[in-house]
């Protein structure tokens, strides 16, 4: 590794351990992950014990009640959507600086005359970020299990289909990190490459359930795919592999991002003749 590129590194870490970044995003994604669970139960009791009084006013909650009390598969995707969901909008927010915002401060601009390679400022982005957003949203949906087994009273869900449901959790979120990564970097607009990721993933996840096609090897659907792992389980052979390849090709967009990113940085030109630096 070139003394550059272990720079970069130095200069993300730094930027992210050491400052209140990391400790939002992991309280946000943990936090809102053991939250809905809680909510959802602490509703179920809450209307349990105001039985009476819904029976007075002639209203039968006793079927929203076991619903919402029953099933540990129901705190864990409540989780599920509380990771791949919410906390995506606050990371991607926090991502900001990273993510081409900084290129806004003339003192961070890559010094391209300097000798300063462009693959030692993309590199370690997609690295750092990315991993440890998988580990935290993996985690979050680990922490979730043994909370909603406490919880609620049917356990039906599998420690396979957990795992399956973390991966693919954290999958998801490590593709639009990375999507924002690429369009931030190249475009130096943070701003407006979060607001079109979250449009994005709010709007397209619908559009490809109304056509059919949710489940088909989609990025998109990888929070809809991690849901369905935590209901069914690891059935079988075939809906593993289906999941597997889902992964692999997200993973394989994952990298196009990347080589866009790095691809932009390489075309952009610095003019260095005036007073001030223009991209």
């Amino acid at each position: 590794m070139s003394i550059q590129t272990k720079a970069g590194f130095k200069k993300e870490f730094l930027a992210f351990f050491k400052t209140r970044t990391f400790i939002i995003i992991a309280c946000v994604i943990i936090g809102l992950s053991l939250f809905n669970p809680l909510l959802v139960a602490g509703l179920g009791n809450m209307m349990d014990s105001m039985s009476d009084v819904y029976d007075d006013m002639g209203m039968d909650v006793s079927g929203m009640t076991d619903f919402l009390s029953s099933s540990v598969a129901v705190g864990m995707i409540l989780s599920i959507e509380a990771v791949v969901g919410t906390s995506l909008i606050v990371v991607l927010l926090l991502l900001n600086k990273t993510a081409g915002g900084e290129q806004k401060k003339r003192s961070v601009i890559i010094p391209k005359s300097a000798g300063l390679r462009s693959f030692a400022y993309i590199f370690p982005k997609f690295i750092i970020y990315p991993l440890t957003i998988f580990t935290l949203a993996f985690l979050a949906i680990l922490a979730a299990w043994p909370l909603s087994v406490m919880l609620f009273e049917i356990n039906d869900v599998t420690a396979g289909g957990v795992l399956l449901a973390g991966v693919l959790s954290g999958v998801s979120m490590m593709f639009y990190v990375c999507c924002h990564l690429a369009l931030g970097t190249a475009t130096g607009r943070a701003g407006m490459s979060a607001a079109v990721l979250i449009s994005v993933s709010i709007i397209l996840p619908m559009v490809f359930a109304t056509v059919g096609l949710e489940y088909m090897f989609n990025p998109f659907a990888l929070g809809t795919l991690a849901s369905m792992a935590v209901q069914s389980g690891v059935t079988s052979g075939s809906f593993l592999a289906d999941n597997l390849i889902s992964i692999a090709f997200a993973l394989g967009i994952m990298l196009v991002t990347y080589l866009i990113a790095l691809f932009a940085q390489n075309a952009r030109k610095i003019d260095n003749t005036g007073d001030e630096i223009e991209l």
